[in-house]
């Protein structure tokens, strides 16, 4: 098993000391505080080194953020909405976004080619997977200190929590598993063959753990009761990302961006008889995906389009088409 190593002063961490400075700096403009709406939908822009900020109401933008680094990949949003962070893949660091001013106030060097974030559930703590050390580095979200780091398989690309936070699920693209760490002891308990390339990992309305195998053509499903693989089914090449949502009252489903496809299967979401049930053709190489609290709208983004289609999942339709930065890649929706 593989343990904590505590980290003393052996990465460059931005702290509440320095966030001033950093907020002061020329190339942030100052803004007003954005007044709340009652939902947002943030866009990781990869090649554009930027936030774009939507409107999850009106599918209007509202602002852009210079992520203050390079190669903006992966999102997480904390439960009251006034924080956002972002990792950014050539910078290896993580940037704090504040929602209200749309200004990134902290950035913090967490290892070589950050990959993705989760928010632990109590949002005390982000995780942040490091695809070229092998590492998971744990950022407290009030000190924006990293706190230590945790040795993990070759390559992790996905990371997400059980229902409960016992444990935390990684996915390994060059060991083709997913490791479960005990979150108590931040030990590796068990190392899960899934496949080839496991990419996303997401919590399922079931608490299942889903993932996809973007190196394959198939999406996978854990059952944290056993930490067992217990079922896949072939979507078609490149599977993304995964969100959940209703079709009236059919449901929940799982509906995954498929890159090779350029669409958006839909799968029951029973393990027991996965199954796909439709196809949604959206734009150039679906990746990110996003759902409202009620699985009644979903939010995609596509990395050669660039930009942000909004489905209807009732009826199946594109509402909205919503410009956006230079590949995006994540997407992550708050409100009600």
């Amino acid at each position: 098993m593989r343990a904590i190593g505590m980290l003393h002063g052996t990465r460059s961490v931005l702290a509440i000391a320095s966030l001033a400075a950093l907020a002061g700096c020329a190339e942030v403009e100052t803004r007003e505080p954005v007044e709340a709406t009652s939902s947002r939908v943030f866009i990781a822009n990869e090649s554009s080194n930027s936030v774009t900020v939507v409107d999850g109401d009106t599918f209007q933008v509202v602002g852009t953020v210079e992520a203050r680094n390079h190669a903006t990949h992966d999102l997480a949003v904390s439960r009251d909405g006034r924080w956002l962070y972002a990792t950014n893949l050539a910078s290896g660091r993580l940037s704090a976004i504040d929602t209200r001013s749309l200004e990134t106030v902290a950035s913090v060097a967490t290892g070589e080619r950050a990959h993705v974030v989760t928010l632990t559930n109590d949002n005390r703590q982000a995780w942040v997977a490091n695809i070229g050390e092998n590492t998971i580095s744990i950022v407290d979200t009030t000190t924006f200190r990293i706190l230590g780091t945790i040795a993990v398989g070759k390559g992790p690309t996905g990371l997400t929590f059980s229902r409960d936070g016992r444990f935390a699920y990684v996915s390994n693209q060059g060991d083709k598993t997913v490791e479960v760490i005990d979150t108590a002891t931040l030990r590796v308990l068990k190392a899960i063959p899934v496949g080839a390339n496991p990419h996303f990992l997401v919590l399922g309305p079931d608490g299942r753990i889903w993932g996809t195998n973007t190196g394959g053509t198939d999406i996978y499903v854990i059952d944290p009761a056993t930490q067992d693989k217990i079922a896949s089914i072939n979507v078609g090449p490149g599977p993304q990302q995964i969100a959940f949502g209703f079709k009236g009252l059919q449901g929940p489903n799982a509906y995954v961006t498929v890159a090779g496809l350029n669409r958006v299967v839909v799968v029951s979401a029973d393990p027991r008889n996965l199954r796909i049930l439709e196809q949604i053709d959206v734009g150039q190489r679906p990746n990110g995906i996003s759902g409202n609290r009620d699985g009644t709208r979903l939010f995609v983004v596509h990395e050669v389009s660039n930009d942000l289609k909004v489905i209807d999942t009732g009826s199946s339709s594109v509402l909205a088409t919503v410009p956006v930065g230079r590949k995006p890649i994540r997407v992550v929706y708050h409100g009600s």
